[in-house]
């Protein structure tokens, strides 16, 4: 009887945060590990549920780079990188898209409702979600985001799904723009003027020396990252996450955090307990 009891307990003790976040919005950039393996996967997946459920507006974006490569090299096509952008030509944008809005896209939708959800799968194509303009020529179809379009989140929200969005941007003329995941997730977040930004990466957050632990980094503002780029702490994937971040709390985002997404059910731990398991970035 004690351990029902003392599931009963944690239960109500995530009534406050409940009520906090109930009706407010949550964006959340799916990616890593957690996308990976099978098991982390599915108690994602069931997060995003209980959440929803529970009274939580969830938009999930996803990435899928490791995909995209592996795909191209099944088709004999090599991946090439400039400063961490992936060279996308036409060709390349094809197989993006297709693995991207596709296949990831339409398997995490199936995921979360074959789990008692109720999930829409878009691209940033769908409803002009996301225009964007080449980046540099030199990286083909690479787009930088030109305007978000929250009118079909907002109406799909207000019906009660779960928009998952895959980061493939519309061009002017109507042409495929590969996006990254992290940036779109912050110009989405602010677009809806959602209440919270969530990344979920394959570390616990930011450190000073990621080979310190306590070095870990609980909480940190603009101006802290700011330093941290320029003393080269902060390099390479990190980046657009945290750019985005700044971005994100500058432009009304109330809180944005970066969370181990290999923890399991950490999406729970950081929005319905006092835990607090990864770095929040705040605006002072």
């Amino acid at each position: 009887m004690q351990k029902f009891i003392e599931k009963a307990r944690i239960i109500t003790e995530a009534l406050p945060f409940i009520k906090e976040f109930s009706n407010k919005t949550i964006v959340i950039k799916y990616g890593g590990n957690a996308m990976e393996d099978p098991e982390l996967k599915k108690k994602v997946i069931l997060d995003l549920v209980l959440l929803k459920l529970v009274g939580l507006n969830i938009v999930l974006v996803h990435g899928g780079g490791p995909h995209i490569t592996s795909f191209m090299e099944k088709l004999g096509k090599e991946a090439v990188f400039i400063s961490g952008h992936r060279v996308t030509d036409l060709e390349t944008m094809e197989i993006t898209e297709m693995v991207l809005s596709g296949l990831i896209n339409k398997e995490i939708t199936a995921l979360i409702n074959s789990n008692g959800g109720k999930a829409v799968g878009i691209s940033g194509r769908d409803g002009s979600l996301i225009e964007a303009d080449k980046k540099d020529h030199k990286l083909g179809q690479v787009g930088s985001i030109k305007k978000i379009n929250p009118e079909l989140l907002l109406t799909l929200l207000d019906k009660g799904y779960i928009p998952v969005i895959s980061p493939v941007a519309a061009g002017s003329a109507g042409e495929a723009f590969n996006i990254n995941a992290d940036t779109a997730a912050g110009e989405i977040a602010v677009s809806l003027k959602a209440s919270k930004l969530i990344y979920m990466t394959d570390i616990k957050g930011i450190y000073k020396d990621t080979k310190d632990e306590s070095t870990f980094i609980p909480s940190i503002d603009g101006e802290g990252i700011k330093k941290l780029i320029k003393d080269g702490i902060i390099n390479k994937g990190m980046l657009p996450k945290v750019e985005s971040a700044i971005k994100a709390i500058n432009s009304g985002v109330e809180k944005v955090h970066i969370i181990d997404g290999t923890i399991e059910h950490s999406l729970i731990l950081e929005l319905l307990t006092n835990a607090g398991i990864g770095t929040e970035i705040i605006l002072r």
